[in-house]
């Protein structure tokens, strides 16, 4: 029975019987409209309907020849990390109350929702320094490109500054929609693993509305927050700052190094890797800003009897108010993701994300030092956190073949986006124990010297 009804289960009677509601003999009447030649010919070239039962199966199979963390150590990162997730995060997320909770337009009956996403913005607020942070958005790439809109529209000038160490997925979001917004975006040059600071100066005018920076940048290098805010204050645009929030437990805050826009991806924080998404981006800005951030903001206030209650506020999205007035056409937030990071940091605690955020820097302190001392070459001239650039002598592709024989998910290949040839970008969470770095350090040196 079920290799002979599909998923729209119209029999031949109920065709028939549309088909002579609508007053004809055929399908292909139905897009007589459509010129012939750009109709498809023939069958798609798709496989063979199957029963539900094998295509189960099938779908298992295919999966299960991916390699994933579960099975593997990953040393990949850029971008997506592998981070410890407190048991009680899915348990909190998978509740229906937020697990089917949809936008709380609705303050009297959302309250615990609104509640969640308030808390959300405290902590956002407190990781970077900044006074307001918006409910989230669609992933810290968006969040950028939203950003550098928000620099534009408040100077009233025509051009962007981004640094070539900032994540290229961000960069090539940034430029398809600056040409929607009007204004052109201009990449500076790296001087090793940091921004040129030279160059930003050589590039920077008064027609410049941002500059952007990643901290810790792509290479998980720390750029020098107060010496480009010099720079970019002199020349009146807006300093804007992507930063990774579990560095931040640790780091300065952006907000105390003179930034006035922060940026970022909550992934490292309660939110797994699953293959590349979904994410949760966040927004955070100073007071003077707070009407032009995108998206929506949960405020907190009384009702009639004068207990505390959050309802939304300064919806300064295309839905609530004129679409020409509008700041952003971005309309949800990523409630349930910024849930899961808001419960990860609570379980946590204050001291527990600093501790996480401590391993990072030791662990990958540790693997590059034993990649030293076995003869390779680290190319991070700074300070790094997580992340770092280890030479090798044979293309990123092949050794990353032999990692995966000796069961271990290897690092970036930099050659792609940077051109750097035969150089890999290695990931150390805290999730890396000491036997899986040693055991890593060893493969790479057999696979780089047999």
């Amino acid at each position: 029975m079920t290799a002979t009804y599909r998923y729209l289960p119209d029999t031949k009677q109920d065709q028939e019987e549309m088909l002579s509601f609508l007053g004809i003999s055929s399908t292909d009447e139905l897009f007589e409209d459509i010129p012939p030649e750009i109709r498809l010919k023939g069958e798609l070239n798709i496989p063979a309907a199957i029963p539900e039962p094998q295509l189960l199966k099938k779908m298992h199979e295919l999966a299960s020849q991916n390699k994933n963390a579960n099975q593997y150590p990953t040393f990949l990162g850029a971008g997506t990390y592998d981070h410890y997730i407190p048991s009680v995060v899915n348990h909190m997320i998978s509740r229906s109350e937020f697990y089917t909770a949809y936008t709380p337009y609705q303050p009297e009956i959302s309250q615990g929702e609104l509640q969640a996403i308030f808390e959300f913005q405290t902590m956002v607020c407190e990781l970077t320094g900044m006074d307001v942070a918006n409910s989230s958005m669609y992933d810290g790439f968006t969040s950028l490109a939203e950003a550098a809109s928000l620099a534009v529209a408040s100077t009233k000038r025509s051009k962007v500054l981004i640094s070539k160490a900032v994540h290229p997925e961000s960069r090539a979001i940034i430029n398809p929609v600056s040409a929607g917004q009007g204004y052109t975006v201009e990449e500076v040059d790296l001087a090793a693993d940091v921004t040129d600071l030279v160059k930003l100066q050589e590039q920077i005018d008064q027609d410049t509305a941002a500059v952007i920076v990643q901290y810790p940048n792509f290479f998980g290098s720390i750029e020098d927050l107060a010496e480009m805010k010099k720079t970019t204050e002199a020349n009146g645009a807006l300093f804007i700052v992507s930063a990774n929030p579990l560095a931040l437990a640790l780091l300065q805050a952006p907000g105390k190094l003179g930034a006035d826009i922060v940026i970022g991806d909550m992934q490292p924080l309660g939110i797994p890797m699953s293959f590349g998404g979904p994410h949760c981006g966040y927004f955070a800005v100073h007071k003077k800003f707070m009407r032009k951030i995108p998206g929506r903001i949960v405020g907190q206030t009384k009702d009639e009897q004068g207990k505390r209650g959050f309802v939304l506020t300064l919806q300064a999205r295309e839905q609530h108010i004129r679409r020409d007035k509008a700041t952003s056409n971005i309309c949800s937030n990523q409630a349930l993701n910024a849930l899961a990071s808001s419960v990860c940091m609570t379980a946590l605690g204050k001291q527990g994300v600093r501790h996480m955020a401590q391993l990072n820097i030791e662990k990958a302190d540790y693997m590059a030092k034993r990649l030293q001392e076995k003869g390779f070459m680290i190319m991070n001239q700074s300070p790094f956190f997580n992340e770092f650039v280890v030479e090798l002598p044979r293309p990123v592709k092949e050794v990353n073949a032999k990692l995966l024989e000796a069961g271990m998910i290897g690092g970036f290949d930099l050659g792609s986006d940077y051109g750097f040839d035969n150089q890999m970008l290695i990931a150390v969470t805290e999730q890396r124990t000491k036997e899986e770095i040693d055991q890593f350090v060893e493969v790479l040196e057999a696979s780089v010297n047999g």
